[in-house]
Protein backbone atom coordinates (compact mmCIF):
# COMPACT_ATOMS: atom_id res chain seq x y z
CA UNK A 1 0.00 0.00 0.00
CA UNK A 2 1.16 3.53 -0.76
CA UNK A 3 2.53 5.29 2.06
CA UNK A 4 0.93 8.90 2.50
CA UNK A 5 3.91 11.58 2.86
CA UNK A 6 2.65 15.25 3.49
CA UNK A 7 4.04 18.37 2.06
CA UNK A 8 6.00 18.98 5.10
CA UNK A 9 7.40 15.80 5.29
CA UNK A 10 8.43 16.03 1.64
CA UNK A 11 10.33 19.39 2.35
CA UNK A 12 11.89 17.86 5.37
CA UNK A 13 13.36 14.89 3.34
CA UNK A 14 13.92 17.05 0.51
CA UNK A 15 16.34 19.61 2.12
CA UNK A 16 20.10 20.35 0.63
CA UNK A 17 20.62 19.92 -2.92
CA UNK A 18 18.48 20.49 -6.24
CA UNK A 19 19.15 20.62 -9.56
CA UNK A 20 16.29 22.54 -11.17
CA UNK A 21 13.26 20.73 -12.96
CA UNK A 22 12.78 21.45 -16.63
CA UNK A 23 10.01 24.22 -16.93
CA UNK A 24 8.37 21.83 -19.88
CA UNK A 25 8.18 18.88 -17.74
CA UNK A 26 6.69 20.94 -15.06
CA UNK A 27 4.38 22.04 -17.64
CA UNK A 28 3.21 18.61 -18.71
CA UNK A 29 3.08 17.00 -15.02
CA UNK A 30 0.81 19.97 -13.88
CA UNK A 31 -1.46 19.26 -16.96
CA UNK A 32 -1.92 15.73 -15.76
CA UNK A 33 -2.09 16.63 -12.18
CA UNK A 34 -5.63 18.51 -13.05
CA UNK A 35 -6.72 15.80 -14.78
CA UNK A 36 -10.04 14.08 -13.23
CA UNK A 37 -7.96 11.05 -12.74
CA UNK A 38 -3.95 11.46 -13.03
CA UNK A 39 -2.69 8.86 -14.64
CA UNK A 40 0.56 7.52 -12.44
CA UNK A 41 2.27 5.56 -15.36
CA UNK A 42 1.87 8.73 -17.42
CA UNK A 43 3.36 11.23 -13.98
CA UNK A 44 6.32 8.08 -13.77
CA UNK A 45 7.17 8.61 -17.37
CA UNK A 46 7.36 12.36 -17.24
CA UNK A 47 9.38 12.30 -13.91
CA UNK A 48 11.93 9.75 -15.38
CA UNK A 49 12.93 11.92 -18.18
CA UNK A 50 14.22 14.61 -15.26
CA UNK A 51 17.09 14.12 -13.51
CA UNK A 52 15.95 16.55 -10.68
CA UNK A 53 12.97 15.62 -10.20
CA UNK A 54 13.54 11.61 -10.25
CA UNK A 55 16.26 12.51 -7.89
CA UNK A 56 14.19 13.86 -5.09
CA UNK A 57 11.68 11.23 -6.09
CA UNK A 58 14.62 8.51 -5.28
CA UNK A 59 15.51 10.59 -2.51
CA UNK A 60 12.08 9.96 -1.02
CA UNK A 61 11.78 6.45 -1.42
CA UNK A 62 14.75 5.51 0.10
CA UNK A 63 14.55 7.33 3.15
CA UNK A 64 14.15 5.98 6.18
CA UNK A 65 10.17 6.78 6.05
CA UNK A 66 10.11 4.02 4.04
CA UNK A 67 12.32 1.74 5.48
CA UNK A 68 13.28 -0.35 2.46
CA UNK A 69 15.73 -3.10 3.13
CA UNK A 70 17.19 -2.15 -0.66
CA UNK A 71 17.52 0.73 -2.05
CA UNK A 72 15.78 1.09 -5.53
CA UNK A 73 16.95 2.99 -8.47
CA UNK A 74 13.82 2.29 -10.68
CA UNK A 75 11.60 5.71 -10.99
CA UNK A 76 8.53 3.38 -11.78
CA UNK A 77 8.38 1.56 -8.80
CA UNK A 78 9.31 4.52 -6.61
CA UNK A 79 6.12 6.05 -8.22
CA UNK A 80 3.91 3.10 -7.21
CA UNK A 81 5.58 2.85 -4.17
CA UNK A 82 4.72 6.50 -3.13
CA UNK A 83 1.22 6.71 -4.75
CA UNK A 84 -0.42 9.78 -6.93
CA UNK A 85 -0.99 12.08 -3.84
CA UNK A 86 2.97 11.79 -2.48
CA UNK A 87 4.54 12.04 -5.89
CA UNK A 88 1.96 15.21 -6.96
CA UNK A 89 3.08 16.74 -3.74
CA UNK A 90 6.53 15.96 -4.48
CA UNK A 91 6.16 18.05 -7.57
CA UNK A 92 4.24 20.87 -6.38
CA UNK A 93 7.25 21.11 -3.77
CA UNK A 94 9.72 21.04 -6.32
CA UNK A 95 8.12 23.54 -9.11
CA UNK A 96 8.20 26.20 -5.96
CA UNK A 97 12.22 25.68 -6.00
CA UNK A 98 12.37 26.04 -10.28
CA UNK A 99 12.15 29.49 -10.92
CA UNK A 100 14.98 30.44 -13.07
CA UNK A 101 16.46 33.08 -15.52
CA UNK A 102 15.79 32.56 -19.46
CA UNK A 103 19.79 32.30 -19.65
CA UNK A 104 19.76 29.59 -17.02
CA UNK A 105 17.31 27.47 -19.10
CA UNK A 106 19.46 27.51 -22.78
CA UNK A 107 22.20 26.56 -20.55
CA UNK A 108 20.54 23.93 -18.82
CA UNK A 109 18.93 22.61 -22.16
CA UNK A 110 22.65 21.39 -22.86
CA UNK A 111 22.53 18.79 -19.68
CA UNK A 112 18.69 18.00 -19.33
CA UNK A 113 19.11 17.32 -23.41
CA UNK A 114 22.08 15.27 -22.85
CA UNK A 115 20.40 13.25 -19.60
CA UNK A 116 17.87 11.98 -21.23
CA UNK A 117 19.46 10.98 -24.64
CA UNK A 118 21.99 9.30 -22.53
CA UNK A 119 19.68 7.28 -20.51
CA UNK A 120 17.53 5.88 -23.14
CA UNK A 121 20.91 4.75 -24.87
CA UNK A 122 21.72 3.49 -22.03
CA UNK A 123 18.83 1.34 -21.15
CA UNK A 124 18.50 -0.36 -25.32
CA UNK A 125 22.31 -0.95 -24.93
CA UNK A 126 22.13 -2.27 -21.47
CA UNK A 127 18.87 -4.78 -22.96
CA UNK A 128 21.35 -5.09 -26.26
CA UNK A 129 24.23 -6.81 -24.36
CA UNK A 130 21.95 -8.62 -21.92
CA UNK A 131 22.45 -6.81 -18.51
CA UNK A 132 20.20 -7.95 -16.41
CA UNK A 133 19.46 -4.60 -14.13
CA UNK A 134 18.40 -2.50 -17.69
CA UNK A 135 16.43 0.30 -15.16
CA UNK A 136 19.57 1.08 -13.32
CA UNK A 137 21.78 1.81 -16.58
CA UNK A 138 19.27 3.68 -17.17
CA UNK A 139 19.06 5.92 -14.12
CA UNK A 140 22.88 6.08 -13.96
CA UNK A 141 22.75 7.55 -18.04
CA UNK A 142 19.95 10.23 -16.01
CA UNK A 143 22.54 11.02 -13.56
CA UNK A 144 25.56 10.70 -14.54
CA UNK A 145 26.10 14.44 -15.03
CA UNK A 146 23.80 15.63 -12.46
CA UNK A 147 27.21 17.46 -10.93
CA UNK A 148 26.47 20.09 -13.82
CA UNK A 149 23.59 21.90 -13.06
CA UNK A 150 25.45 22.81 -9.51
CA UNK A 151 28.84 23.23 -11.24
CA UNK A 152 26.63 26.15 -13.18
CA UNK A 153 25.09 27.49 -10.17
CA UNK A 154 28.29 27.98 -8.05
CA UNK A 155 30.75 28.93 -11.12
CA UNK A 156 28.82 30.74 -13.64
CA UNK A 157 31.17 30.56 -16.36
CA UNK A 158 31.13 26.97 -16.13
CA UNK A 159 30.51 25.81 -19.22
CA UNK A 160 33.57 27.16 -20.65
CA UNK A 161 35.59 25.48 -18.41
CA UNK A 162 33.83 22.16 -19.07
CA UNK A 163 34.62 23.32 -22.84
CA UNK A 164 37.91 23.16 -22.37
CA UNK A 165 38.11 19.95 -20.41
CA UNK A 166 36.76 18.18 -23.50
CA UNK A 167 38.91 19.93 -25.69
CA UNK A 168 42.15 19.70 -23.41
CA UNK A 169 41.13 15.36 -22.94
CA UNK A 170 43.83 12.79 -23.76
CA UNK A 171 45.04 9.54 -22.22
CA UNK A 172 46.65 11.66 -20.26
CA UNK A 173 44.51 14.18 -19.20
CA UNK A 174 40.95 13.56 -17.76
CA UNK A 175 38.00 15.46 -18.15
CA UNK A 176 37.82 16.40 -14.77
CA UNK A 177 41.80 16.86 -14.39
CA UNK A 178 41.12 20.48 -15.89
CA UNK A 179 38.23 21.06 -14.13
CA UNK A 180 40.05 20.33 -10.95
CA UNK A 181 42.96 22.20 -11.97
CA UNK A 182 40.80 25.66 -12.92
CA UNK A 183 37.77 25.31 -9.95
CA UNK A 184 39.40 22.92 -7.44
CA UNK A 185 36.64 20.49 -7.87
CA UNK A 186 34.92 18.59 -10.82
CA UNK A 187 30.97 18.07 -11.66
CA UNK A 188 31.71 13.89 -11.34
CA UNK A 189 32.67 14.62 -7.47
CA UNK A 190 29.94 16.89 -7.13
CA UNK A 191 27.44 14.48 -8.74
CA UNK A 192 28.56 11.82 -6.04
CA UNK A 193 27.78 13.44 -3.55
CA UNK A 194 24.18 14.65 -5.25
CA UNK A 195 23.59 11.17 -5.80
CA UNK A 196 24.38 10.16 -2.10
CA UNK A 197 22.08 12.73 -0.98
CA UNK A 198 19.94 11.46 -3.08
CA UNK A 199 20.06 8.12 -2.04
CA UNK A 200 20.88 6.67 -4.57
CA UNK A 201 22.30 2.63 -4.37
CA UNK A 202 25.95 3.00 -3.72
CA UNK A 203 27.37 1.09 -6.92
CA UNK A 204 25.40 3.70 -9.00
CA UNK A 205 26.89 6.46 -6.74
CA UNK A 206 30.68 4.72 -7.48
CA UNK A 207 29.57 4.58 -11.07
CA UNK A 208 28.86 8.42 -11.16
CA UNK A 209 31.95 9.40 -9.82
CA UNK A 210 34.36 7.54 -11.72
CA UNK A 211 32.49 8.13 -14.68
CA UNK A 212 35.73 10.20 -16.39
CA UNK A 213 38.04 7.67 -14.93
CA UNK A 214 37.10 4.88 -17.09
CA UNK A 215 40.51 4.48 -18.52
CA UNK A 216 42.47 3.65 -15.67
CA UNK A 217 39.57 1.28 -14.28
CA UNK A 218 39.30 -0.59 -17.46
CA UNK A 219 43.25 -0.65 -17.77
CA UNK A 220 43.72 -1.59 -14.05
CA UNK A 221 43.60 -5.52 -13.59
CA UNK A 222 43.29 -5.28 -10.07
CA UNK A 223 39.63 -3.50 -10.27
CA UNK A 224 37.93 -6.67 -10.05
CA UNK A 225 34.38 -4.94 -9.87
CA UNK A 226 32.30 -6.03 -13.00
CA UNK A 227 29.30 -4.23 -11.72
CA UNK A 228 31.04 -1.36 -11.98
CA UNK A 229 33.08 -1.87 -14.98
CA UNK A 230 29.73 -3.03 -17.37
CA UNK A 231 27.79 0.03 -15.85
CA UNK A 232 30.71 2.65 -16.88
CA UNK A 233 31.29 0.55 -20.48
CA UNK A 234 27.62 1.11 -21.30
CA UNK A 235 27.85 4.52 -20.12
CA UNK A 236 30.33 5.51 -22.08
CA UNK A 237 29.27 3.84 -25.12
CA UNK A 238 26.04 5.70 -24.79
CA UNK A 239 27.97 9.39 -23.93
CA UNK A 240 29.65 8.50 -27.59
CA UNK A 241 26.82 7.28 -29.37
CA UNK A 242 25.03 10.61 -28.43
CA UNK A 243 27.61 13.16 -28.56
CA UNK A 244 28.08 14.43 -25.27
CA UNK A 245 31.60 15.87 -26.55
CA UNK A 246 29.86 18.16 -29.02
CA UNK A 247 26.46 18.56 -26.66
CA UNK A 248 27.88 19.58 -23.57
CA UNK A 249 31.82 20.25 -24.63
CA UNK A 250 31.16 21.89 -28.38
CA UNK A 251 34.15 19.82 -29.69
CA UNK A 252 33.92 17.61 -32.88
CA UNK A 253 36.00 14.84 -31.78
CA UNK A 254 35.24 12.71 -28.69
CA UNK A 255 38.70 12.46 -27.28
CA UNK A 256 37.80 10.75 -24.12
CA UNK A 257 36.38 7.86 -26.29
CA UNK A 258 39.35 7.72 -28.85
CA UNK A 259 41.58 6.44 -25.37
CA UNK A 260 39.34 3.87 -24.13
CA UNK A 261 36.65 2.74 -27.15
CA UNK A 262 39.35 -0.35 -27.68
CA UNK A 263 39.23 -1.23 -23.56
CA UNK A 264 35.20 -0.50 -23.42
CA UNK A 265 34.68 -3.04 -26.69
CA UNK A 266 37.04 -5.91 -25.77
CA UNK A 267 35.43 -6.06 -22.39
CA UNK A 268 31.84 -5.97 -23.60
CA UNK A 269 32.65 -8.63 -26.08
CA UNK A 270 31.87 -5.83 -29.18
CA UNK A 271 33.55 -5.45 -32.09
CA UNK A 272 34.62 -2.40 -33.59
CA UNK A 273 32.63 -3.15 -36.76
CA UNK A 274 29.04 -4.65 -33.99
CA UNK A 275 29.48 -1.29 -31.98
CA UNK A 276 29.42 0.49 -35.35
CA UNK A 277 26.44 -1.63 -36.66
CA UNK A 278 24.91 -0.95 -33.20
CA UNK A 279 25.42 3.20 -32.86
CA UNK A 280 23.54 3.16 -36.43
CA UNK A 281 20.65 1.13 -35.28
CA UNK A 282 20.36 3.74 -32.28
CA UNK A 283 21.41 6.91 -33.71
CA UNK A 284 18.21 5.44 -36.02
CA UNK A 285 15.69 4.74 -33.10
CA UNK A 286 16.20 7.96 -31.72
CA UNK A 287 15.38 9.84 -35.42
CA UNK A 288 12.27 8.43 -35.02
Amino acid sequence: MAQELSAEQIQKVLQGISVPPQPQIMVDLQMEQVMPHPDLKTIAKLISQDPGLSGALLKIVNSPFFGLSNRIASIQQAVNLLGCNTVINLINAQSIKGEMTDEAIVTLNRFWDTAQDVAMTCLTLAKRIGYQAADEAYTLGLFHNCGIPLMIKRFPDYMTVLEEAYASATAERRIVDTENRVLNTNHAVVGYFTAKSWNLPLHLCDAIANHHNALSIFTDDSVRDAQLKTLLAILKMSEHICESHRVLGNQTDDFEWQSIEQLVLEYVGLSEYDFQTLKESIRDLSMH
